[in-house]
């Protein structure tokens, strides 16, 4: 990923909140040469340094997989800047946005007892707290029959890329025009990308 300095993100523990938070991203890979990609959900293992995910059997991207370096692509939210928003119109639109690259060798996990384990753990991760569903005896023989039609795998992250664009080059005087406009959107990604710049620029 292009990373001006601006922008560059190299604090682990950030990087690794923003996964967390943004846990549903998109797998790359090659398959017969080809690139191939898929949308899961993903649960990252902060101890491992390893990122667990599954995707259905009948999804070919699994069988050329194992032992690849692959990436997995984390997105936040994104946000139109209209040039219209500065004092001049010697400038340019662009876009701010949130985003991480990891990168690693992919696992199949073979042990149905450790992908039972991991498909457990992602349940708990999206579940609602005060969800009532979960897996356990009432349902173990449903979901393990289930689990047979997945193809579970951990990568372990060599190496990340994140990008945190959010008009760091501007002056004060612009971001701070950026942000008001941005707060008055009714997009919800804008006004995230209001709040990320806020926290950027260390206001409440």
């Amino acid at each position: 990923m292009y990373i001006p300095k601006h922008f560059l993100v190299e604090d682990r523990g950030a990087i690794y909140d923003f996964i967390d938070h943004h846990g549903f991203g998109i797998l790359f890979s090659t398959s017969n040469g080809c690139p191939v990609a898929s949308h899961l959900p993903f649960e990252l293992k902060r101890d491992e340094g390893c990122i667990y995910g599954h995707v259905a059997r009948a999804n070919e991207q699994w069988q050329e997989i194992a032992d690849q370096e692959a990436l997995i692509v984390f997105h936040g939210p994104h946000a139109y800047i209209s040039s219209s928003w500065y004092e001049t119109n010697q400038s340019v639109p662009t876009w701010n946005y949130v985003a991480v690259h990891a990168y690693g060798r992919i696992e199949l996990i073979e042990d149905q007892t450790e992908v039972m384990r991991s498909l457990n753990r992602l349940v708990e991760k999206y579940e609602q707290p005060n969800s009532s569903y979960k897996l356990d005896e009432t349902n173990r023989e449903f979901a393990e029959k289930l689990s047979r039609g997945i193809v579970a795998f951990r990568m372990k992250i060599d190496r990340l890329e994140a990008k945190w664009k959010l008009s760091q080059n501007q002056s004060e005087e612009r971001q701070r025009s950026i942000i008001d406009h941005l707060e008055r959107s009714r997009s919800e990604d804008a006004r995230e990308i209001a709040e990320l710049m806020k926290g950027n620029r260390g206001e409440s």
